[in-house]
């Protein structure tokens, strides 16, 4: 699915038509003040604490390779989405500017967010609550975004597909290690 968002943004396909046409009554609704608010939800000072606590506690819990692993998935969204902003090269809704796809807000929100979540579920009694609050951080900051006129909301969504795949592969890394520690 990223892939065929990124074609039709770089095309200036009939998705990316659609996108453009849809957001002038997405962007500028609602408080400004509470849409800035959920978009900084993504931004690093919020969200790489989050999952720096996340870590610390993991590694006094005894996990070794699980917080290695989230630290590192935290540490590939600057390099795949950096490059995609600067080849894309997409303006934003109210600025000529590039480098707007995909979203490095909802990027870094649901890579912090979702890794903190896969850490910190062994540890809670409804682990369903942990990926439950890291999806509505990530939608929440999605939100805000394109509310507030930061982004498209295809840059949002192309985020998510991104960094989902992302915590996928992230997700089965910390399984595998758990399964052979336990089997230690």
């Amino acid at each position: 699915m990223f892939a065929v968002i990124t074609w039709q943004v770089v095309s200036h396909g009939p998705l990316r038509r659609l996108d453009e046409r849809v957001d002038p009554s997405l962007a500028g609704h609602g408080p400004s003040w509470f849409a800035e608010a959920l978009a900084d939800l993504g931004s690093m000072p919020v969200a790489l604490p989050v999952l720096a606590c996340a870590i610390g506690y993991a590694l006094w819990r005894g996990l070794r390779r699980q917080p290695l692993i989230a630290a590192v998935t935290m540490a590939l969204v600057p390099l795949l989405v950096v490059p995609l902003k600067e080849w894309t090269a997409r303006p934003g809704p109210f600025d000529p500017a590039t480098g707007y796809y995909p979203s490095g807000h909802t990027a870094t929100a649901m890579v912090a967010y979702g890794a903190a979540a896969l850490l910190l579920a062994p540890f809670v009694r409804r682990r369903w609550l942990m990926p439950a609050a890291a999806g509505a951080l990530t939608a929440a900051t999605g939100i805000g975004l394109v509310l507030h006129g930061y982004h498209w909301p295809l840059d949002v969504l192309a985020s998510v597909c991104l960094c989902g795949a992302l915590l996928v592969v992230s997700s089965t890394g910390m399984r595998r290690s758990s399964w052979r520690t336990r089997r230690r």
